[in-house]
């Protein structure tokens, strides 16, 4: 789940508590060109206010003319399908061609929204199960990849950051970076052994840890999907993280400091701690796009940046943001 339909439960949740009638659309599937992917949410208002989205607006605009009708009083989900020909695909914003099936399904207190929400900000990963003969929702705690399953009995989807960074170290930089990664849809972690850092550690939404890095980094289980940072500036600290990532999976492997403190470091590793250079080479340093970053928000940006850049193979310029921090 990204974070737009994560804000589309969070409205939905509100507009329940106020005792209004709400309608949840999810995209289970598409065809040809589709403006947003399978599983986006649209939430629509029994007076037409709406939340998230599915198409360019036109979807949009026919739910809201329905349901100020009277036409999506459902008692139970409904499939329904938009853009067959090209002239409904002109009709409803989507591509010539294109065409996008919308499971809609009233929401009540079978829903389970609220405990969904609930677990989402806890930063868990979810499976929502919705029965489609009763309108009941099971939630079971989930640990895969994301799937999204139509059959005729049920609609099985999985909700929850599908990203994972583990930030060493809970200083004033890791206050912004969490903060930020959670909006792109990280599942964030911190490790700081040390008492007057971590007694103030107060970023919602994030879990902090209190053992040791190395010791944090194997059981964090670093995969594909994960990335590890390391901020505190301390050797004793960031190298005992350093030395179980960059043997690990991880997409991403950075850590802060100069170009010359990032020389010490590389000898430091390769000599104490065995990794070879293909290994070493993983290392990100100076950590960040060079965007000209210097204030603790701006560096977060620039950590994120190179990030994301990994995460879609995107050819990024290197790093000197931050580079004296």
């Amino acid at each position: 789940m990204d974070n737009v339909d994560l804000n589309v439960l969070r409205q939905l949740v509100h507009w329940r508590a106020e005792g209004r009638r709400v309608v949840l659309g999810t995209i289970v599937r598409t065809w040809g060109s589709a403006p947003r992917p399978v599983g986006s949410w649209v939430a629509v208002r029994d007076d037409g206010a709406i939340a998230g989205s599915v198409s360019g607006g036109c979807i949009e605009d026919d739910l809201i003319a329905r349901i100020r009708a009277g036409a999506l009083t459902l008692k139970l989900p409904e499939l329904v399908r938009y853009g067959v020909g090209a002239e409904e695909a002109t009709r409803f914003g989507l591509p010539c061609g294109g065409t996008l099936e919308l499971l809609l399904e009233p929401v009540t207190e079978h829903s389970a929204c609220e405990e969904l929400l609930r677990r989402l900000d806890a930063g868990q990963r979810v499976r929502r199960e919705l029965d489609l003969a009763t309108g009941v929702v099971s939630l079971f705690d989930e640990h895969g990849a994301d799937v999204l399953r139509l059959s005729d009995t049920q609609l099985i989807s999985n909700h929850g950051p599908r990203w994972r960074l583990l930030i060493i170290g809970a200083g004033q930089l890791t206050q912004y970076l969490a903060g930020m990664a959670l909006a792109l849809d990280y599942q964030v972690l911190v490790c700081d052994p040390r008492e007057e850092y971590a007694e103030d550690w107060a970023v919602s939404g994030t879990r902090l840890l209190r053992g040791m890095p190395d010791d944090v980094v194997q059981e964090f289980r670093p995969d594909a999907h994960s990335a590890i940072v390391a901020l505190t500036h301390d050797p004793k600290l960031d190298d005992l993280a350093l030395m179980e990532a960059l043997k690990s999976p991880a997409f991403y492997v950075g850590a802060i400091g100069s170009r010359v403190n990032q020389a010490k470091r590389r000898a430091r590793l390769a000599e104490h701690f065995d990794l070879s250079e293909a290994e070493l080479d993983r290392l990100h340093g100076p950590i960040g796009l060079a965007i000209g970053a210097r204030t603790p928000p701006e560096i977060a940006v620039s950590i994120l940046a190179q990030l994301t850049a990994e995460r879609y193979g995107a050819q990024g310029s290197g790093a000197e943001a931050g580079c004296e921090v």
